[in-house]
């Protein structure tokens, strides 16, 4: 297989050398391409920008694992909605037909539940701007290939943690981490299984749903989390006090789907990732 992957920071290069490994051309598309391993053929491509490099001819799958260049909504319409846009028109220019299409997107789709169970076939109601241009950007893909032959998937990843993704950490050892009083469940996903579950999909037999929730076993309480790290590092537990409001919205988000594709998590849970983290394993990708 030919893969073109349009986006390769830390998540699309770790997919990218999972799909060489398995024997792939691989194709990153990046502002700098300098960066990448050897194993990923590194183009300089700009993805906001109309001008976007020719899709090699015999491509089977694109992957689409793009981020904002800051926080704001203004940032995200343009890597998203404009970038997937500029994508799919370099596709149309160039006649490439792939048989896949994956979008990395994300459980900000979903907003606040309240605590609830959340899955595919759960209304999307995005709390925030980049909930709303992420599910902008997935009803995108899927109108733009409807009846094309070309099989489309929204992955929606949950908080990615993994090497140099150590927030919760640095707050517990810098002791500014805060318990929150109320019960708040978190969703994540190791950097390793986000990539490793792109590949599978991506290189599923069978035709795949047009929507999976990427997220490990357990939509854990943050305080649970918090007392974990404090307790793995030898530190004083968190204070409990006012967190303000809840990263992502308080929701627990299920895997069941991805699971019944077939998936299987390196990290089933948050204990098994950070003990990883914390033994220093794995490296960030430049």
């Amino acid at each position: 297989m030919t893969i073109l992957l349009a986006g390769c920071g830390d998540l699309g290069t770790e997919a990218g050398l999972r799909f060489a490994a398995r024997g792939h051309r691989v194709v990153g598309w990046r502002r700098s391409p300098q960066k990448l391993p050897a194993a990923i053929e590194g183009v300089a491509a700009n993805l906001s920008a109309a001008d976007l490099p020719p899709v090699p001819a015999d491509t089977t799958a694109v992957v689409i694992a793009v981020a904002a260049d800051s926080p704001t909504e203004e940032a995200y319409r343009s890597a998203y909605v404009q970038g997937l846009t500029n994508v799919f028109d370099a596709l149309e220019r160039d006649g490439v037909t792939p048989g896949r299409v994956l979008f990395v997107s994300s459980t900000a789709v979903y907003g606040d539940a309240g605590g609830d169970w959340v899955d595919e076939g759960t209304t999307a109601v995005p709390g925030g701007f980049s909930g709303r241009v992420l599910l902008e950007a997935e009803e995108l893909l899927h109108a733009r290939f409807a009846g094309t032959g070309t099989e489309t998937v929204a992955l929606r990843l949950g908080g990615i943690y993994g090497p140099g993704r150590t927030r919760l950490i640095d707050q517990v050892r810098s002791g500014s981490a805060i318990i929150p009083e109320d019960l708040r469940y978190t969703n994540r996903i190791h950097r390793d299984d986000a990539a490793a579950a792109i590949v599978h999909l991506a290189t599923l037999p069978s035709a795949p749903e047009l929507v999976y929730i990427g997220v490990d076993h357990d939509p854990a309480d943050l305080g649970a989390v918090l007392r974990f790290l404090a307790s793995e590092m030898g530190l004083v537990e968190p204070p409990v006090g006012d967190a303000g409001p809840a990263r992502g919205g308080n929701k627990r988000c299920s895997n069941a789907l991805l699971h019944s594709a077939g998936f299987e998590f390196g990290f089933p849970s948050f204990r098994e990732g950070y003990r990883d983290i914390l033994a220093g394993n794995g490296v960030r990708h430049p």
